[in-house]
């Protein structure tokens, strides 16, 4: 095992801003729903959803964080001004987004961070393209699973729930939004923190910390911890847009939306796909509110959010590409 050198362990201290940003940015997804449908203040909301989403260490394995680790770029060609210049252009996307109030993949800008530096350094040949290819297509399954499945949630518990009383349905789904909104946390932090997990554990692998790539304990650990302390500082920005822009929700509504996109997230978890929570839930949003008539939805923010999932790898990738140029230079 090699030593710990100065810039390893700031490397890792970037990485772990990247999550903490991650959580920051994407609290939206964990919170909006039921901030919106009024069943926690927001100041609860976010405790409720830090406290799954590290709740999530001791449920899921480390599938993702291998996918991101090992699967994107070939761990052979990782180095320290790939990483640095992989975590700054996601970084920075992420940045932008946040204060622009746009809910854009934290995931796919970590994803298109990693490629674009890669290309930088070796040119197409350092992709893996089996490994970003499974990537690639859940950037349109996933929002598709969650549209589907939130529609016909909706549909399913209408028909159940149609000789209820509207005092009694509401009061149900105010309880039952708590534990949709736990399983989407649950799910968010599974996926989510892994990613930067198995960046870390590349980068300990590229510095001879481990002898083969594998995800240490404490690194999962750390990242699962660090994005919850991100989600409790909560992105309001993006909360108001995905909780109150998109459509009008109910707690109907968003328990139907949670639930959706939570089963999505399991499973694109167990399968080592890192998906974008963003996108999950914000389709599950506009299906439940397209389940009650298609102009409930409003399009054109649906739109611009559509908009910003298209652009995020390619703008996270060529800000990669200029931090990996920059870091390489000064490297010597």
């Amino acid at each position: 095992m090699a030593g710990v050198s100065v810039t390893l362990v700031l490397l890792v201290l970037v990485a772990l801003a990247f999550d903490f940003m991650n959580g920051l940015h994407d609290a939206a997804n964990s919170i909006a729903t039921i901030v919106s449908t009024r069943v926690l203040k927001p100041q609860y909301a976010v405790i409720w959803a830090a406290f799954f989403n590290f709740a999530a260490f001791f449920v899921f394995g480390v599938h993702v964080a291998n996918t991101v680790g090992s699967g994107i770029v070939d761990p052979a060609l990782v180095d320290d001004p790939l990483i640095f210049g992989a975590l700054m252009g996601a970084i920075a996307w992420n940045v932008i987004t946040w204060w622009g109030g746009i809910p854009s993949s934290s995931s796919h800008a970590l994803i298109g961070g990693i490629v674009g530096a890669g290309v930088a350094k070796a040119g197409f040949s350092a992709v893996i393209w089996s490994g970003l290819s499974k990537t690639i297509y859940a950037i349109v399954l996933s929002p598709f699973s969650g549209f589907v499945l939130a529609l016909f949630l909706v549909l399913f518990v209408s028909w159940a729930f149609v000789k209820a009383s509207p005092a009694f349905a509401d009061g149900f789904f105010r309880k039952s939004q708590l534990v949709s909104a736990a399983l989407y946390s649950l799910g968010h932090g599974s996926n989510d923190a892994q990613k930067t997990a198995g960046l870390i554990a590349v980068l300990l692998y590229s510095h001879g910390i481990y002898e083969e790539f594998t995800v240490p304990g404490w690194v999962i650990l750390a990242c699962y911890t660090v994005m919850g302390m991100g989600t409790l500082m909560g992105g309001w920005r993006i909360v108001h847009t995905m909780g109150s822009k998109i459509t009008r929700l109910t707690p109907m509504q968003g328990s139907c939306a949670e639930t959706a996109g939570a089963i999505t997230l399991f499973g694109a978890t167990s399968l080592g796909i890192p998906v974008s929570t963003t996108h999950t839930i914000t389709s599950a949003i506009v299906g439940v509110g397209a389940a009650r008539r298609v102009s409930a939805v409003r399009w054109n923010v649906a739109a611009s959010i559509v908009y910003a999932w298209v652009v995020t790898m390619p703008a996270a990738a060529v800000i990669a590409a200029l931090f990996y140029w920059l870091a390489a230079l000064a490297a010597g």
